[in-house]
């Protein structure tokens, strides 16, 4: 009896420290549209992102306020990982609320979206920069009153002809570009975990670029 008690003791002491230590907490937001209608889109690919880390870490997500969330703890870090239920262009309002709600440090926060300045399949962190145009960028920048958050951009190229930038985001994947996107689906999966892990700096010298 007095070992079971010995471990809940200890068990209870180690959840204190963590919700102690929010350096610990993470908040990981894959951007995009809900509905059917948009699940296969290129704009999606942050939703994308999450539903592949969550599928490989055998987690599942629980609509909750503003947005469907799984936990995810790796070493002793705690992450929340989000799918906004606002629609692109009100993100900010789910990742205000969910970075108060869970304590978490601006710094620890990465919002994972599409960018039509890289070529299909690049991958790139950084720590601060405008929205470039993208309006779920823009609406977080508004909320959020500052550029200086980690963003996550996956290139899904700009192979679209003149006034069709629109369609083209909001389009399927093409043929060619499913039968890569496993492979950059795992690639992205290992950029998250080492942001949590090994820091953005670290992140951004070993996956920028690739």
């Amino acid at each position: 009896m007095c070992r079971f008690f010995k471990k809940v003791f200890k068990r209870s002491k180690k959840d204190t420290l963590e919700q102690q230590d929010p350096m610990k907490k993470y908040l990981i937001v894959g951007l995009g549209n809900i509905g059917d209608k948009y699940a296969n889109t290129r704009h999606n690919i942050g939703f994308k992102i999450i539903d592949h880390l969550v599928q490989q870490e055998d987690l599942s997500l629980e609509t909750q306020k503003l947005g469907d969330v799984a936990t995810y703890k790796i070493k002793g870090r705690t992450c929340t990982l989000l799918k906004p239920s606002t629609y692109m262009n009100l993100s900010g309002k789910a990742v205000q609320y969910w970075l108060t709600k869970e304590k978490v440090p601006l710094e620890n926060l990465l919002v994972i979206t599409d960018d039509l300045n890289l070529p299909f399949g690049s991958i790139r962190l950084k720590g601060k920069g405008s929205d470039g145009g993208h309006n779920g960028l823009k609406d977080i920048q508004d909320k959020l009153q500052t550029t200086k958050y980690n963003r996550f951009r996956f290139g899904i190229s700009n192979a679209f002809s003149k006034g069709r930038q629109v369609d083209y985001v909001l389009g399927d994947w093409s043929e060619e570009e499913t039968e890569k996107l496993g492979e950059r689906l795992d690639q992205s999966v290992k950029l998250i975990k080492s942001f949590v892990l090994s820091g953005a700096s670290n992140t951004m010298n070993t996956f920028n670029g690739k």
